[in-house]
């Protein structure tokens, strides 16, 4: 059952700032709207805070150009907590996501606030690692690289030293520059692309994020780019989940490397990781939906006769025991 239906065009969105959980690594939850007949997937998207990946691998079945008057699309919104630092600005690739832990005073509740955005295409992938940001920019202009130029005279079509401010400029109307030669993050003038791998490397945000959060972050603070294409974590219950991105590396090792991540999280004792079924965690792995998923739904279920069925309906919450 589904927490919340609503309509697409509500007027009050939901909100992306969550209090960071005293215990557990889950915020957010998923929810749907109903769609109305001018809709596109692309605008429901961009009203409800989510980018293209993310609302195509959780509507499959929904046509991205005209869902259809009365059609449930849902808003995949309850999100795992990187497993990194939180601290500064957390940016996850494999899952075209911002994440972003304000610093809070003394006696504040600590707080998250993530955005969806788009990152670099192929050969151009947005650099790894951690570094922090340097100038904000306001309506800035925009340098098109030299490989960009060059590119662009060769088919004929010579790109301008500059692009000023205003609609033509890819940048949008705020820019923060990281201490990486030629790296922003900035809002963009194709906000469609938001979701997407279709920068040269840069990260963009819709206009109104990074508008939002552009006076909030100051210089030096840190940016740590990582590529966790799966994630675990718990709810503030101890039970475990798990999600997997289109983008992770398939390869025979990749199902202990799971487990090693649920033991190393202390998710699961390490005598429990034989009551997870390796059929199910393979067809996890096989055709990844990118949404969060309990661990429970992975693991094997005795039917009371010894045998081990595979149509997975119990819950053996034992096996999901958390390691005090």
């Amino acid at each position: 059952m589904w927490p919340l239906v609503g309509y697409a065009d509500a007027d009050a969105v939901p909100e992306n700032h969550h209090v960071i959980p005293a215990q557990g690594d889950l915020i957010g939850q998923d929810y749907q709207v109903i769609a109305n007949k001018e809709d596109t997937l692309i605008d429901i998207a961009r009203t409800h805070n989510i980018g293209y990946e993310e609302i195509r691998s959780a509507n499959p079945e929904v046509s991205i150009w005209m869902p259809g008057e009365g059609v449930a699309v849902t808003i995949p919104r309850r999100h795992i907590l990187p497993d990194v630092a939180r601290t500064g600005i957390v940016i996850n690739v494999a899952e075209l996501r911002l994440y972003y832990y304000p610093e809070v005073g003394e006696g504040e509740t600590p707080r998250i606030e993530t955005y969806p955005i788009g990152i670099g295409r192929e050969g151009y992938n947005t650099p790894l690692g951690i570094t922090e940001t340097t100038i904000r920019l306001e309506q800035p202009a925009w340098y098109p690289p030299q490989s960009m130029r060059q590119e662009a005279a060769e088919r004929g079509d010579p790109a301008p030293a500059v692009v000023p401010p205003g609609p033509d400029n890819p940048l949008g109307e705020h820019a923060i520059l990281l201490d990486i030669p030629g790296y922003l993050i900035h809002g963009t003038n194709q906000p469609d692309g938001i979701g997407m791998r279709a920068s040269r490397g840069c990260i963009r945000m819709y206009p109104e994020d990074i508008g939002s959060i552009f006076d909030d972050i100051p210089s030096g603070t840190q940016v740590n780019i990582i590529d966790q294409a799966i994630k675990v974590g718990a709810d503030e219950d101890g039970a475990a989940y798990v999600q997997v991105f289109k983008t992770f590396a398939n390869d025979e090792s990749i199902t202990e490397t799971l487990k090693e991540m649920l033991v190393s999280q202390s998710l699961v004792a390490e005598d429990a990781l034989d009551k997870l079924d390796d059929q199910r965690l393979g067809e996890l792995f096989e055709q990844p939906d990118e949404q969060v998923k309990s661990l429970s739904s992975l693991y094997k279920v005795p039917n009371g006769n010894g045998d081990e069925p595979t149509d997975g309906s119990g819950i053996l919450k034992d096996f999901l025991t958390r390691i005090e």
